[in-house]
């Protein structure tokens, strides 16, 4: 079993090996090739990448290349981990929108859409190498914005499934709290990418929600930085993500008064990569759990597995609404619980969106419509119309001057500006 990684050179990677490493059982991975263009970073990720490997007893062969047609020829699989732009223009999607009063995320409002922007074609034209290559490979998407990446690449027909580590997470958050194992746990877990909300928490076919709130909500919202209040009210966990719409002008004070995530990112991606050149570093080591993408590779890794040998379980993915959410269009992409074999991934019926949650829902995914119309076709009409779409915008002269903003940032990203 051959995988690609397109953005192996990136920092995440050895999260990844050590998951392919572990779980070998799960993905017999014989072949694992990492992509990048950039040759010095993937030079010291990779060489981590095959002692981890040879560590763990792993026969398979670890190679990397510049070569992207030669990494996908024969891939059963090519995962997208990849960043336009490195953490430089990140920083930026970061800082510029709090110019105008508005949240500076990377996937998350202004940010978000210039993310998706340099993003979505960049993408679209991998996936087109890999089906003239490799028409039968599956492409697990980990690029953010995955709800909108997915979809991008759903709709040119690609085999793609869009994978997130918000669900995984929480799984693992619970069980520790609950004193279960993670394969005990099951999340009612609906909405979109990086907005979402857990509305029950399944052991044995029991929903512990409320025993999970009553014993451990105040250390949930603690970690949330949610009041524990709006959780006993919701009766539902939302995702951190929904702390930039419920709390957006006190989380926009605070990223005015401190230095931007991408900042911090890259000053510990040069420790990491200074670890990564230690000939004797055979394992991850515990800076890369402060890098974020935590249980990534188990996720990846169940992912994969599932899509290869036609399992049939249910995994938490990102895929086509086709008819899960009425409210929404089919060829909307949803973050659910999903079977997964080797046609896909197929959502599991779910209960109706409360109108608390469904409202939110529509609103942000017609701007992510919009986004995408912008990131395939370009212009400036359409970047305004997808800001004054997005709830966290929706104002003439804010819309205005963010898509000014977004262009003079991201001009050398964007073939049409």
């Amino acid at each position: 079993m051959k995988l690609a990684v397109v953005g192996g050179g990136s920092t995440y990677t050895p999260e990844l090996a050590d998951g392919f490493a572990r779980l070998r059982d799960a993905l017999p991975v014989t072949e694992l090739v990492l992509v990048d263009p950039v040759a010095d970073r993937l030079e010291l990720v990779g060489a981590l990448a095959r002692r981890i490997f040879a560590r763990q007893g792993h026969p398979g062969r670890v190679s990397w290349t510049g070569d992207l047609d030669a990494a996908v020829d024969g891939a059963d699989a090519v995962l997208l981990q990849l960043r336009v732009g490195g953490q430089a223009a990140r920083d930026k999607d970061e800082t510029w929108p709090l110019e105008c009063g508005c949240v500076g995320q990377e996937t998350t409002g202004a940010g978000g859409l210039a993310k998706a922007l340099r993003t979505v074609p960049v993408v679209l034209g991998i996936a087109e190498r890999i089906r003239r290559r490799n028409p039968g490979a599956w492409i697990v998407d980990f690029t953010n914005p995955v709800g909108i990446v997915t979809r991008a690449l759903l709709t040119a027909g690609h085999r793609a499934v869009g994978l997130c580590n918000v669900a995984i997470g929480f799984q693992r958050k619970f069980a520790r709290l609950l004193g279960v194992a993670p394969e005990e746990v099951s999340l009612d877990h609906v909405g979109l990418n990086h907005l979402t909300w857990e509305r029950a928490v399944l052991v044995g076919g029991e929903d512990v929600l409320p025993r999970l709130l009553a014993e451990h909500g105040d250390a949930v919202a603690a970690d949330l930085r949610m009041p524990r209040g709006l959780l006993d009210r919701l009766g539902a966990v939302p995702s951190y993500y929904l702390r930039y719409f419920y709390q957006h002008d006190e989380v926009v004070r605070e990223l005015k008064g401190r230095p931007s995530r991408a900042a911090e990112v890259a000053e510990m991606e040069k420790r990491l990569l200074a670890l990564y050149a230690d000939p004797a570093l055979d394992e991850k080591p515990e800076l890369l759990a402060r890098r974020g993408g935590a249980f990534y590779s188990e996720a990846a890794v169940a992912l994969t597995s599932s899509l290869l040998t036609g399992a049939g379980d249910v995994q938490v993915v990102n895929t086509f609404n086709s008819g899960t959410f009425p409210f929404l269009p089919d060829d909307a992409v949803i973050e659910v619980p999903a079977a997964v074999d080797a046609r896909g991934a197929h959502p599991l019926p779910a209960r109706p969106l409360e109108p608390l949650y469904a409202g939110l829902v529509a609103h942000v995914t017609a701007y992510e419509q919009l986004a995408l119309e912008a990131a395939l076709k370009g212009g400036r009409d359409r970047v305004f119309e997808a800001l004054l779409a997005h709830p966290l915008v929706g104002r003439i002269a804010q819309a205005d001057q963010l898509t000014d903003s977004l262009i003079a940032h991201n001009r050398e990203h964007l073939a049409w500006a």
